[in-house]
């Protein structure tokens, strides 16, 4: 039950429809395309005015990937879901090799230029960059979808592991402790550490058992830097041996076991950073904002028998999940890919100049990374191309297609379907 959303002739939001009925509307001249991504249809006459069901907007943030679900909490009907992919890695590169560069100058033989000092005050609140562009992310997308869905309600996944109760299984004053979610939280964190795989083989896609690496026998504790992810037979043969025992005839494995066994999960670090400023930016739109936890999410996702992927992980959030209809539902997948760099000289690896940057963005109209829609219907390259393009002074431009580089296509044949907006897509 795929479905479309549709906007009235004043740009409000009205219930998503089905994409059949959105074909009949946009082949009986009665709809537009409004927008392609999300794909969304705007009536051309108005009806009377009809009862809009309110939709929840689901979020489960994550470090690398995002989901997103519009739920009816009625129904328990999915009628939009996407996969938001971030861009973290790429910014924090990008500032760790501008930092070098101005580092390399000033150690160069030029003239002395010394370090300045608490020149950039940051404000309270400050994250860094590449987390802040998570955030940034997922903000954009809720106000996107805001425009074109009846959006009452906002869940969120606030943390991904409640890292108190797995210090303390015994602390009081959480419902959900002593009741059915007990246990869920640390093995989701440990799938998450472990990569998903047995400590001791690498196996990967078994039962797995939560096993301690300083047996309990011999003193081991239940502390979660105890713990480690161990395939049935791994668990039976190591039984109450101390893992230096164990693993005396496989030293590399043993040391990389005592290291990941004290270090926190990056992931986990990235997502707990992020999360109160995320909800604080939530409750901003005015709009009530359910929170839940990690090991929550699992369990109603394995309530439902579902599979474990980022939109419906973002479906399952929060105590308010219904029995969740997912049926024809295909995600969005976003890649947030940014605006561009603002650097104005390109450099080699050494910081020295290497190519010229233009100095404008806009070449007839058009812009490097708008989706276009080109119909040549002469010369050479006779034939109809979409895809992104890479705008060219001369007006001749490149079309990045699903069949490969087409290069020197006029702007003459080009319209545009979709304007760049710092993010790609793939259905």
């Amino acid at each position: 039950m795929s479905k479309t959303l549709v906007l009235d002739t004043e740009k409000r939001p009205l219930d998503p429809i089905h994409s059949a009925q959105a074909r009949q509307l946009l082949r009986n001249k009665k709809a537009a395309i409004f927008r392609r991504f999300p794909f969304t249809i705007i009536l051309k006459e108005s009806y009377p005015d009809s009862e809009v069901s309110p939709l929840r907007l689901k979020v489960d943030p994550g470090a690398k990937h995002t989901g997103i679900a519009l739920v009816n909490d009625l129904t328990g009907v999915v009628v939009f879901a996407a996969e938001l992919k971030h861009r973290g890695n790429k910014i924090r590169d990008a500032i760790i090799s501008r930092r070098q560069l101005r580092r390399s100058r000033r150690a160069r033989k030029t003239r002395y230029r010394p370090h300045r000092f608490l020149n950039r005050t940051r404000s309270d609140g400050w994250l860094a960059p590449s987390l802040q562009s998570r955030i940034e992310n997922i903000k954009t997308w809720v106000e996107k979808l805001r425009k074109f869905a009846p959006i009452q309600a906002i869940s969120q996944e606030l943390v991904r592991f409640d890292m108190q109760l797995m210090s303390n299984p015994d602390i009081q004053g959480k419902e959900y402790q002593q009741g059915t979610l007990a246990g869920y939280e640390t093995r989701e964190y440990l799938l998450e550490k472990w990569s998903r795989q047995c400590a001791y083989c690498d196996a990967k896609d078994v039962p797995f058992q939560i096993e301690h690496i300083h047996p309990r026998a011999k003193g081991g504790s239940n502390s979660i830097t105890n713990l480690a992810l161990s395939c049935e037979k791994c668990n039976t043969k190591k039984g109450t041996k101390d893992v230096k025992d164990f693993l005396k005839k496989d030293p590399s494995r043993l040391e990389k076991i005592l290291k990941l066994c004290l270090r926190p999960s990056s992931d986990a670090a990235a997502v707990n950073t992020t999360r109160w400023a995320l909800f604080n930016a939530l409750k901003v739109t005015g709009l009530p904002v359910e929170t839940g936890s990690g090991g929550l999410t699992k369990f109603n996702r394995s309530q439902q028998n579902l599979n474990k992927t980022h939109w419906i992980d973002a479906a399952c959030v929060g105590q308010s999940t219904p029995i969740l209809n997912i049926k024809g539902v295909n995600p969005l997948i976003i890649t947030a890919n940014g605006h561009g760099s603002r650097q104005s000289c390109r450099t080699d690896k050494f910081g020295f100049p290497s190519r010229y940057v233009p100095r404008f963005k806009f070449v007839k109209g058009f812009q490097t990374g708008d989706i276009v829609k080109a119909v040549v219907i002469t010369g050479k390259k006779v034939g109809e191309y979409i895809g992104r393009i890479a705008v060219r002074t001369s007006g001749s431009f490149n079309i990045s297609t699903n069949n490969g580089l087409v290069q020197g296509i006029s702007h003459k044949y080009c319209s545009a379907i979709h304007k760049k907006d710092g993010y790609g897509y793939t259905n």
